[in-house]
């Protein structure tokens, strides 16, 4: 019975590694508005990070912030610019222009 479940952990653990929210998106880079002036804007992206705390909302954020930079590749961007957040309070909306530069 034991085995019966092996395969479908391993199908689970597979689906989280090619995930972009847990590898992040190399092809696409984070800049500052500076940085891409002269680039093309291409798309104006949203994401909500769903989970909050000292701990787990870290890691929410950034899972939302790579599913973001995803999202922007799919569009045809190659760079990213987040909208700033304060770190001392939890985030609700994160919100990110896409470039291609």
């Amino acid at each position: 019975m034991k085995t019966a479940f092996m395969p479908l952990l391993a199908g689970f653990a597979l689906l989280g590694c090619n995930d972009p929210g847990f590898r992040g998106v190399p092809e696409v880079r984070v800049a500052t508005a500076e940085e891409v002036a002269q680039c093309r804007a291409v798309s104006i992206i949203t994401n909500e990070p769903g989970l909050y705390g000292p701990v787990i909302g870290k890691e929410a954020e950034l899972y939302a912030r790579n599913k973001m930079l995803e999202r922007a590749r799919t569009d045809g961007a190659d760079t990213v610019v987040f909208d700033p957040v304060d770190p001392n309070l939890p985030v609700g909306e994160l919100r990110a222009r896409a470039y291609d530069c």
